[in-house]
């Protein structure tokens, strides 16, 4: 289709052209043009008072091609000259310099961007660019690296993310001036120790490899900011002690089982930790130790209780802790958000009553089923647990032993049950809190509608494909995970629930989202679609400003990117609403 004039009318004014998404199957000649001949409208127009003063024009410095059909760039490129960055990502270049008599043109070009390609090696002519300063080329087919990628030296980013790489040239330790590197989605094992030479990177993003460690070296790199190790095959949390600029952590969807206190200490100037669904089972006393800690999200862990230490962290604005088998907090109080918590966590350090790492009190009664139902638990905290027991189905000696008493949590979760237990229904009258997950339950009845006291319900790692409607009647429930299910849909029933303040739907499988709907959810706050099917975000969605925590990483769409991911929820947002037609 051709260029509108009044396209490059602007053009000519702004010196930046945007072409993206117009189905080129290649660049019409007159876009190269375009700093050469003058425009049609000179032909008409000669006075030298025309408010389009074409012979005053500016030299296109940018020209964007993205999402597009194109298989090559055509040698007409060197007719711009002045040209610096030049965006080709989602077309279908195999060779971008090809043919090579481009090549001299992308000698002065300071920022490329094939990326969203179908690359399957980086070409050797590439390696030959001085002034090179930003290279994007994610979402390829690169199985390796040239070892002359050392050969960049003005290089100041570099993406190769959603690639398949199984290692890393040891040569880009020579990248002196690289800021940001991004290696994450490929399949390396090990990162190279050699990049600890890069002294200027503050931004490395490894997200979702299969690294089992970290080097020691690494702990080196004393310009680090933000380190991003989610996804992987972590056991521990690496040792920092050099990097007193980190700022950032992200380690959550390890193995990580232990928090070592004295890599905690190392981390002075750390803002944001984030390490949800791993397996720590305690956080030391020493958390206290990170005085400028904002967001510290522990969410789906084995933790079972907190060190009233955590209430001296002055700066601590977010704490994530659902999902955790939590004892000695009452649910009501961690409904109350992360000051209050925090309040409370202070109020007890001076108290006399038993510590946090002290075990209360515990009464069981062996019932004829072998299982053990604490009766303490029942009674004092309000807690039926019958978890980790690989069971087919709750015993009903389980329901009888509560007998009289009102129940506000149950525990069900680490179970094999293929369905919600029929009995669940006899404790609608007190029941708040209600665990389920790490079973096989593939749909649940209209029963659970009957279960209007409910507040939190944790259904994770189960095999869902849908909600009952009846669940619409669950006026009070403010949280909802069901993470890790094979939701293709939306629950349209969430909708529906006024008081939901947090869902948890990452790692299904859902292809889109209403934004019109969930901007009626007054009270939403988190909303975490990680790792599922969306190919795009609406625009809309940035009008659901009441959004404290909005996760969107993992998902196949193109925009909006990952470095406006990456800085955060508001930053999304407000991106959002900028796209609104």
């Amino acid at each position: 289709p051709p260029v509108p004039q009044g396209l490059l009318r602007l053009a000519r004014r702004s010196g930046q052209l945007n072409l993206a998404g117009r189905g080129l199957t290649h660049v019409p000649e007159h876009v190269w043009r375009i700093n050469v001949d003058p425009p049609e409208a000179a032909q008409q127009d000669l006075s030298f008072r025309a408010a389009d003063r074409w012979w005053e024009q500016t030299d296109l410095t940018k020209l964007i091609l993205a999402s597009n059909k194109l298989q090559s760039l055509s040698e007409d490129v060197q007719l711009l000259p002045a040209l610096t960055v030049l965006d080709v990502n989602t077309n279908i270049l195999a060779a971008p310099l090809k043919p090579l008599s481009v090549y001299p043109f992308f000698f002065c070009v300071p920022h490329f961007h094939p990326s969203h390609n179908k690359l399957q090696s980086l070409p050797e002519e590439l390696l030959q660019l001085p002034r090179l300063r930003s290279l994007l080329v994610q979402h390829n087919e690169l199985s390796q690296l040239p070892e002359g990628l050392g050969q960049l030296l003005s290089l100041e980013e570099l993406d190769v993310s959603h690639n398949q790489l199984t290692a890393i040239p040891p040569s880009l330790a020579l990248l002196q001036n690289v800021v940001r590197l991004s290696l994450a989605c490929n399949q390396l094992r090990e990162l190279p120790a050699d990049l600890s030479a890069m002294k200027s990177l503050r931004q490395l993003d490894c997200t979702k490899n299969s690294l089992e460690t970290v080097p020691p070296k690494l702990a080196t790199m004393a310009s680090l900011e933000q380190l991003y190790l989610r996804k992987n095959k972590l056991r521990s949390l690496p040792e920092f002690p050099s990097c007193k600029l980190l700022k950032e952590l992200h380690a959550g969807e390890n193995q990580i089982e232990m928090l070592n206190a004295e890599n905690l200490k190392q981390l002075s100037s750390l803002c944001v930790l984030e390490l949800r669904d791993n397996k720590i089972k305690a956080v030391p006393e020493e958390i206290s130790v990170l005085q400028r800690l904002e967001r510290l999200d522990l969410a789906n862990n084995d933790i079972s209780r907190l060190p009233y230490t955590l209430g001296n962290l002055p700066q601590l604005k977010f704490l994530a802790l659902e999902g955790n088998p939590l004892r000695t907090i009452r649910r009501d109080l961690l409904q109350k958000g992360t000051q209050e918590l925090l309040k409370y966590l202070r109020s007890k350090i001076q108290d006399d009553g038993p510590g946090p790492s002290e075990e209360p009190p515990v009464t069981a009664m062996t019932l004829p089923s072998q299982s053990k139902v604490n009766l303490h638990a029942i009674t004092t905290l309000k807690l039926l647990e019958y978890s980790d027991k690989q069971a087919a189905e709750i015993p009903g000696a389980v329901f009888d032993a509560v007998g009289s008493n009102p129940v506000a949590t149950v525990n069900f979760s680490k179970n094999q049950l293929r369905e919600l237990p029929p009995r669940l229904v006899e404790l609608k009258d007190s029941v708040c809190d209600v665990n389920l997950g790490f079973n096989k339950i593939s749909s649940l009845p209209s029963q659970l509608g009957l279960l209007q006291k409910l507040t939190h319900l944790d259904l994770r790692n189960n095999v869902l494909t849908a909600l009952p409607e009846e669940m619409e009647a669950l006026k009070r429930l403010h949280t909802i995970n069901l993470a890790f299910n094979r939701f293709k849909v939306f629950p349209s029933v969430l909708y529906h629930l006024p008081a939901l303040e947090t869902i948890l739907l990452s790692n299904n499988q859902v292809g889109s989202i209403d934004p019109v709907r969930l901007k009626g959810m007054d009270k939403l706050g988190t909303l975490d679609l990680q790792n599922n099917d969306l190919l795009q975000v609406p625009p809309e969605l940035g009008n659901c400003e009441n959004l404290r925590s909005l996760l969107l990483e993992g998902n196949p769409f193109r925009t909006p990117r990952a470095a406006v991911l990456a800085k955060g929820t508001a930053a999304v947002l407000e991106y959002l609403r900028s796209r609104i037609p």
